[in-house]
């Protein structure tokens, strides 16, 4: 499986096709959409994944001439890869509705930070990182929920971490999140990480580097300039935490991509 392009947080207005680049194209859609596949439009909300083989033009556009917000990914497949695909259930060309589209998007976003760091390694976690998607878009085709969760609150924390990943510039705090549900400091701390494996702090923290990562991959800001936008006081502090979770600095990592 070779990946040759991700664009993660893409914003479009107005009608759009895919694109005749003799790659397949994996959409994963953030907000409503209308897609027309042969000659029938159809609208789906968003959390909706489509398939689309080399070959297969689709077409989309906001519902109610809104903006859509999408992940795409752009791979090719050898002749083992298609058997393993096919051999999934996991329709291609076709609208796939997720009941909660969390893990895909997540894998998504990873893969194009960690594209850019992992050295000789990129194919092979490109390769895993896809497996997952398309794990989880058979598990959505074949109409298997992700398991009920039992963690008090569970459906306003899910809210809230996702919304972290939205807008990683919030002024996110544990007194607001707290107001926010009803909760005590403690408890909070605890459904968290229960819930998610890891702390409140620690997922605003992975947020904002990420959108660093982002500015260092599309824009000439200066690594200082970057800090600050993603909320560092300190330029320092921000290159030591940005290379204790990528395990580059800042300039090492937008110097990857370049290379």
């Amino acid at each position: 499986m070779q990946i040759t392009k991700i664009i993660v947080g893409s914003r479009r207005t107005g009608t759009f096709e895919s694109p005749e680049t003799g790659s397949y194209c994996l959409y994963l859609f953030r907000s409503p959409v209308i897609m027309t596949i042969g000659s029938v439009d159809r609208v789906f909300g968003g959390s909706t994944a489509v398939i689309s083989t080399p070959g297969c033009r689709h077409r989309f556009r906001g519902a109610a001439g809104k903006t859509v917000k999408y992940d795409v990914i752009y791979f090719r497949l050898s002749t083992s890869d298609k058997q393993y695909l096919s051999g999934m259930d996991v329709p291609l060309n076709t609208p796939i509705e997720l009941a909660d589209e969390y893990m895909t998007a997540s894998a998504i976003k990873d893969l194009s930070i960690q594209k850019n760091i992992v050295g000789s390694r990129k194919a092979e976690l490109g390769e895993l990182y896809l497996r997952i998607i398309f794990i989880s878009l058979e598990s959505a085709a074949r109409g298997i929920k992700p398991e009920k969760q039992t963690v008090p609150r569970y459906a306003g924390l899910k809210e809230i971490r996702s919304e972290i990943y939205e807008d990683p510039m919030f002024g996110w705090t544990v007194d607001d999140m707290c107001r926010r549900l009803a909760v005590s400091r403690t408890y909070f701390h605890r459904i968290y990480q229960e819930a998610f494996g890891v702390t409140f702090r620690q997922d605003v923290i992975e947020s904002r580097l990420n959108y660093a990562a982002e500015l260092l991959l599309t824009t000439g800001l200066s690594v200082s300039t970057i800090a600050e936008k993603c909320g560092y006081e300190s330029d320092s502090y921000f290159m030591r935490q940005f290379k204790k979770h990528r395990g580059c600095t800042p300039s090492e990592f937008r110097n990857r991509d370049n290379q």
